[in-house]
């Protein structure tokens, strides 16, 4: 089945839609010629097996008992996903519900959404911020192109503007830095940071030639570890073993330390399965890299930048 965009908003629906106005026993105008509430349900099943999630119903069909086996039959969507303004505010009421909370301090949209207008988005979210369920919002994984476009229709609209960005940072994918962390430094976006040491790579229990450890992550996810396994990655990782050993530390703190090093760093995410794992991690945040440690560790990670920034000189990125 198909689904089409309404218009210009994020709505998406089914190119066919299910009129619901024979569901349920009338006792009015449609007396005798609507379905029972078995027949309904089942017409219902029939419609989503094919594709069609676009429902068409009124409360006075059935005096409203269309509406009613509608709602005992709805499940999750096309909806359900996405950057629309019917996704954005049920989603929050959800969160807030399951959290047990009034309020959400920080509410960061997933990833961009090119199917949904921006400014649909920015106004959910907006009165979200008006109705006090959320305090301050953000984004994650957005192009540089989309994150501009949207402070522009925030300050435009006088909307609530994103103030943090959530994205992948580590000294083996520093793809970031071409596009994302140069809007973020001029219009004071605080970046979170995940994923900060390379799904593991830099964790000091991988190395070159040799393939994952029995039960490591990447063991699994072999289509990681083949786009990751290049001279770029193996340097990055030798670096920060190297000012580890020089610091008597972990190069996962020593890869830690260089992301909190970056001005734009607000915060980095970290993951732990064990307390083991967590205390290392921890550990980082007093560690302090010397200006020549983070000169190595840039030279060493540093990606081929491509056209323009090769072309003008990475000072002019900045």
């Amino acid at each position: 089945m198909e689904h089409r965009r309404l218009g210009r908003s994020g709505l998406k629906v089914s190119s066919i839609c299910l009129g619901t106005m024979t569901f349920g026993e009338s006792k009015g105008f449609m007396k005798g010629v609507t379905s029972t509430d078995d027949e309904a349900r089942r017409v219902l099943d029939r419609a989503l097996d094919a594709g069609v999630d676009f429902l068409d119903t009124a409360n006075i069909y059935s005096e409203g008992r269309s509406e009613e086996l509608l709602g005992e039959w709805m499940g999750p969507g096309t909806m359900d996903q996405g950057l629309s303004r019917r996704h954005i505010l049920q989603a929050c009421d959800d969160s807030l519900r399951r959290l047990r909370t009034d309020w959400i301090d920080l509410y960061q949209v997933h990833m961009q959404d090119g199917a949904t207008d921006i400014e649909e988005t920015l106004r959910a979210l907006d009165d979200l911020k008006r109705a006090g369920k959320v305090r301050y919002v953000g984004c994650s994984n957005y192009t540089g192109y989309r994150l501009t476009e949207s402070l522009w229709v925030a300050d435009r609209r006088n909307l609530s503007r994103f103030e943090s960005v959530q994205l992948q940072w580590s000294l083996v994918e520093r793809g970031a830095e071409r596009e994302m962390i140069p809007p973020c430094r001029a219009f004071g976006l605080g970046v979170m940071v995940w994923s900060p040491l390379g799904r593991g790579l830099l964790s000091g229990k991988y190395q070159k030639g040799q393939k994952p450890p029995a039960g490591a992550r990447l063991a699994d996810w072999k289509d990681t570890f083949t786009k990751y396994d290049n001279d770029t990655t193996w340097s990055a990782v030798a670096a920060a073993q190297k000012v580890a050993q020089e610091l008597g530390s972990t190069p996962a703190r020593v890869s830690l330390a260089w992301l909190l090093a970056k001005p734009e760093v607000s915060s980095v995410i970290i993951g732990a399965r064990t307390e083991k794992q967590l205390d290392d991690n921890l550990a980082a945040a007093g560690l302090a890299l010397s200006p020549a440690q983070l000169e190595a560790l840039d030279k060493a990670s540093q990606p081929a930048w491509g056209y323009p920034y090769d072309f003008i000189g990475l000072r002019e990125r900045w």
